[in-house]
């Protein structure tokens, strides 16, 4: 069996490389986007950027990378509902030149042979077999899973009075619950594996490791074709994929469902002890989790930015000339909060759901995976509530630190006090 080139090497077939320039000499009035504002006051920065230059705003990233923001949010969904001009394939950009090998977003643009980058026939193929994989996971019983790993995650802290929901819970609950899905255990070294991976702390050997273990549990699956776990479904779906292409989209799924449902968790929480619309649901009172969640999503999404798009040919959009190969970011949360869709924002989503938090087309995240990484967040908080009724916090709503960057948002802990429990 072979094993797939996690980073293959940058290259650019589509169009020959720009010469190495600072700024954005094709577009003069580019915006160095304020990342200090970013992190401190986003909708700010989208007002101030919409405002000034309108729902499609060329912007400057460190260091002089140029990409197009879009603010929009009708404006988002032509980008995401036009593949065949707006395409998927990072290879497509004539700005590779211009990135340093350690750019902070690289794990996430740099091209690998995954269904992400995937475009046309063979992203439909790749799709539908992702797709059919995540919905074999039964429902009751993922939800019996969720339940099981919360549990024993609050069991560790419970009797202590005390605890950090980030780092002792929700960044827990999605890998663990996700081994599962795959057919791995979640045992502490294949947690701690995962983890290291996804921060990008553990380097090279993080992925080896992983990827041994995926290897292992292909292997498996293939000599055992009456299981019903994700791995097993795409070793036998009858689109057909190699070794390498199953490889690489259950690697790049970890990168895809972790932090996203981790900040969701979180964010929820956060909202649920911050605001007092939400008080009664954690007194085990009427207000849904489902109503947090969605708020959430709709005005702190875990990905308010994703990069993104590139054009396969020269266009007009928004009245401005897109080039073939410039970079289209998608701005998740701008769109949220476009003031041509939603004038008042402030007044809350209630039950609307069509927020851009899981993007939208072909390459947004599947309507099943929606629903598992809200299914998964929904029984975290649930039984934790159940668990611990009184928790509140242990720091004023102040003190809370955002951890934001440009594609993730969430916050950095959340110190919380109750009265102890005991294990189950």
């Amino acid at each position: 069996m072979t094993t797939p080139d996690p980073m293959p090497p940058l290259e650019d077939p589509f169009a020959p490389a720009a010469p190495p320039l600072l700024g954005w000499p094709e577009q003069p009035d580019a915006v160095r986007l304020d990342m200090d504002l970013l992190r401190g006051d986003p909708d700010e920065l989208y007002r101030t950027l919409r405002r000034e230059h309108g729902p499609v705003v060329p912007v400057l990233l460190e260091p002089d990378i140029p990409v197009w923001m879009v603010l929009g949010y009708r404006e988002l969904l032509r980008v995401t509902t036009d593949p065949n001009l707006f395409a998927r394939d990072s290879r497509r950009w004539h700005s590779w030149d211009r990135v340093p090998p350690d750019w902070e977003l690289m794990t996430f643009v740099a091209y690998r042979p995954t269904m992400l980058f995937s475009e046309g026939a063979d992203h439909e193929r790749r799709s539908e077999a992702i797709i059919d994989s995540m919905e074999s996971v039964d429902p009751s019983e993922l939800r019996a899973q969720c339940e099981r790993v919360a549990d024993s995650l609050i069991d560790v802290f419970a009797g202590s009075g005390r605890a950090d929901l980030m780092a002792e819970y929700a960044s827990q609950i999605p890998l663990r619950v996700l081994n599962r899905m795959y057919g791995l255990d979640d045992s502490p070294e294949i947690v701690q594996e995962t983890v290291d991976l996804v921060s990008g702390n553990g380097g090279p050997e993080a992925h080896q490791n992983l990827l041994n273990r995926m290897v292992a549990l292909l292997e498996n699956a293939r000599s055992n074709p009456g299981a019903t776990n994700i791995a097993s479904v795409l070793a036998f779906h009858p689109a057909g994929l190699n070794d390498e292409e199953i490889l690489n989209d259950l690697l790049g799924n970890v990168y895809a469902a972790h932090q996203p449902t981790t900040d969701l968790i979180g964010n929820a929480l956060r909202l649920m002890l911050t605001d007092e619309r939400f008080a009664v649901t954690m007194a085990g009172g009427r207000r849904s989790v489902g109503q947090a969640l969605n708020e959430v999503l709709w005005e702190a999404t875990p990905v308010p930015n994703w990069v993104g798009r590139w054009a396969s040919e020269d266009t007009m959009f928004a009245g401005r000339h897109i080039r073939k190969g410039d970079c289209m970011m998608l701005g998740l949360a701008a769109a949220n909060a476009d003031p041509d869709v939603r004038p008042d924002f402030r007044a809350g989503a209630a039950g609307n759901q069509a927020h851009m938090a899981f993007s939208h087309g072909t390459h947004g995240c599947p309507q099943v995976a929606r629903e598992l990484a809200e299914n998964i967040a929904m029984a975290a908080i649930e039984v934790l509530i159940d668990r611990l009724p009184d928790v509140s916090l242990a720091v004023t709503p102040e003190e809370l630190q955002w951890r934001s960057s440009l594609m993730m948002r969430g916050v950095s802990s959340i110190p919380v006090e109750f009265t102890p429990a005991f294990a189950r």
